[in-house]
């Protein structure tokens, strides 16, 4: 059977919380391979609203699940986390919760500075959600980044590791004139958390190979979107992490043979939050309108989302690029009552025709959206549960999409609820 990873194949927001979900009543363990708790996912189950940050979506439905070496993690805000969910009556216990010993921290001198940058930038701010992401994921390729496993290390160890990093971001912080991290405090800080955190340490890349070893369904569970990964991205307003489908094996301690399907997510339509190029974007009543009926707002930031028309050309690059087997699309009903729908097929940069969005900023900044228009529907389709439930023109504006980008929609959903989704494809089919 398939090992599946599900990743965004637009900038994030597409919906996996409550793909994943539906997914993991069929897995048997749920993994998430990067990012930090810049991401939320929403998961709506028996009108209870869930939204996690950290914890893999499969923790609601009491699957195992693994936090992989490919993230940062800010242990207080796991704990919180965990906490948060304990009290809406779900079990989060470290049998049901393993987080990988080598995944790097996110210490409180990573926002810190990670504020202040932006604040420092004016104008020219990437647009980050200030959580430290960005610095945690610097000193993990610096080589003087914290890991879980140093909390159990010795006392000696621990604060030479505190003062090899604090040498860099203090000298860091007095050039921005901003407050300087005392190391001493730090220390305490980590020694009172290790306790807390440590039960949850594990071998994940051990485990994860004797799973698959012995069957078990695998769901690699990616944040974030595809035009956010930090190479293939709309740099340099992306995020700090691989969000394409290969990181699903780095990121866990796998290799690429552990994935066997890849789901891409995406809208029917497109979002962004934050700074950045967006070629469809709408600023009309009508983008206003997908916003509203949407509930266009970052989970984890609560900023307004950014609407647009589907951009067929990014979807499809994200396809390409992280192999995109099958598609989910979401948010279909959000279309619903519009006389005309519009997808973006090309763009046009100094009078030059594209197919796909050139890596240069400024050139990403120039590109014009080239629209084929196609029929609306006025019939609904909230709540669909097969092919037949959808207008005419909803079909066919699904399988002209897929036309598009090249790549068939394996299932798509129609409203928050779980229940609310079409297979078209079974993503754990051999």
């Amino acid at each position: 059977m398939a090992n599946v990873a599900v990743i965004g194949a637009q900038w994030g927001d597409e919906g996996k919380g409550k793909v994943v979900d539906w997914l993991s009543e069929r897995a048997d363990v749920v993994v998430r391979f990067q990012g930090g708790h810049n991401a939320g996912h929403t998961l709506v189950i028996g009108g209870v609203t869930y939204k996690l940050s950290l914890l893999p979506s499969g923790i609601v439905r009491g699957k195992l699940s693994i936090i992989g070496n490919g993230l940062v993690l800010d242990p207080w805000a796991l704990l919180e986390e965990i906490e948060k969910l304990r009290g809406q009556g779900v079990t989060v216990s470290p049998d049901l919760l393993k987080v990988a010993e080598n995944v790097p921290l996110i210490l409180p001198l990573h926002g810190h500075l990670d504020r202040a940058r932006e604040e420092a930038a004016g104008g020219g701010k990437i647009g980050t959600t200030g959580r430290g992401i960005g610095p945690a994921y610097e000193d993990k390729v610096a080589r003087r980044a914290i890991r879980l496993c140093d909390l159990a290390d010795d006392d000696a160890s621990l604060k030479a590791k505190i003062a090899n990093m604090l040498s860099h971001h203090n000298a860091l912080l007095k050039g921005l004139g901003a407050e300087l991290i005392d190391g001493d405090a730090l220390f305490v800080k980590l020694k009172e958390l290790a306790p807390r955190i440590l039960p949850y340490a594990d071998v994940v890349w051990l485990r994860l190979d004797d799973l698959r070893k012995r069957g078990r369904r695998i769901l690699y569970e990616g944040a974030q979107g595809m035009l956010l990964d930090i190479d293939h991205g709309t740099y340099p307003y992306v995020t700090s992490s691989n969000t394409v489908a290969g990181n699903a094996a780095t990121g866990s301690g796998q290799g690429p043979s552990a994935v066997g399907y890849v789901l891409g997510i995406c809208k029917a339509y497109t979002t962004r939050v934050g700074s950045g190029p967006f070629p469809s974007e709408l600023f009309d009543d009508v983008g206003k309108t997908i916003g509203e009926r949407g509930h266009e707002f970052g989970t984890v930031t609560g900023r307004p989302r950014r609407c647009g028309w589907f951009d067929a050309v990014l979807v499809r690059q994200a396809c390409k690029v992280s192999g995109i087997h099958g598609l989910a699309l979401t948010k279909l009903d959000v279309l619903d009552g519009f006389d005309e729908l519009k997808v973006c097929t090309s763009y046009e940069i100094d009078g030059r025709r594209y197919d796909y969005l050139p890596a240069l900023a400024s050139l990403q900044a120039k590109a014009k959206p080239v629209y084929e228009t196609l029929p609306g529907w006025k019939g609904s389709t909230r709540g669909a549960r097969s092919w037949a439930e959808l207008p005419a023109e909803a079909v066919k504006y699904i399988r002209h999409l897929e036309e598009l980008v090249g790549v068939p929609v394996a299932l798509f959903s129609t409203s928050p609820e779980r229940e609310d989704t079409v297979l078209v494809q079974d993503p754990f089919a051999d």
